[in-house]
């Protein structure tokens, strides 16, 4: 592939995971990148809590909100428009990367005063499907208990 996300997390308060994953001066990364034949590599932050985990994912876009839909596992994300093409990425590799990362169903939508309205990015399942282009109302919900770091990311030590 092109690019690839990977979500990192410690249990170490001394720690930084993605310093500690990039090395000095990106020595780390870089011959991570090497080594995947320059596929660009995206180090994010894992998070128990979905809503956040789902906005760190969509990295490098910056997220006004995230709201969880628990009942279809689906989140729709809402960013500013200049913020629209980042969230998204070229073809929509980072929605389609960070819905792969997390587990949940991404969906897209613009907020702010320049925003053309509705959905304008729908993205395919986990499982290849497509997400419905008309999501039902969602509201924020607490993150799914059963996922746990060490089943969504590895822990630097």
């Amino acid at each position: 592939g092109s690019r690839s996300k990977v979500a990192v997390s410690t249990t170490d308060s001394q720690i930084d995971p993605i310093g500690a994953c990039i090395g000095q001066r990106g020595t780390r990364i870089q011959t991570i990148i090497s080594e995947l034949g320059g596929e660009k590599v995206d180090i994010i932050e894992w998070s128990e809590d979905a809503a956040s985990f789902i906005g760190h994912a969509l990295a490098p876009a910056k997220v006004n909100r995230v709201d969880l839909n628990e009942e279809d596992h689906s989140a729709m994300v809402h960013v500013n428009p200049d913020q629209l093409s980042l969230a998204i990425g070229k073809g929509g590799q980072n929605v389609r990367l960070a819905a792969r990362l997390t587990g949940w169903k991404i969906s897209i939508a613009e907020v702010g005063d320049k925003a053309k309205g509705g959905v304008v990015e729908v993205v395919e399942n986990v499982d290849g499907t497509d997400v419905p282009a008309s999501m039902p109302s969602t509201s924020e919900a607490q993150p799914n208990d059963s996922t746990s770091p060490e089943a969504a990311a590895p822990s630097s030590t």
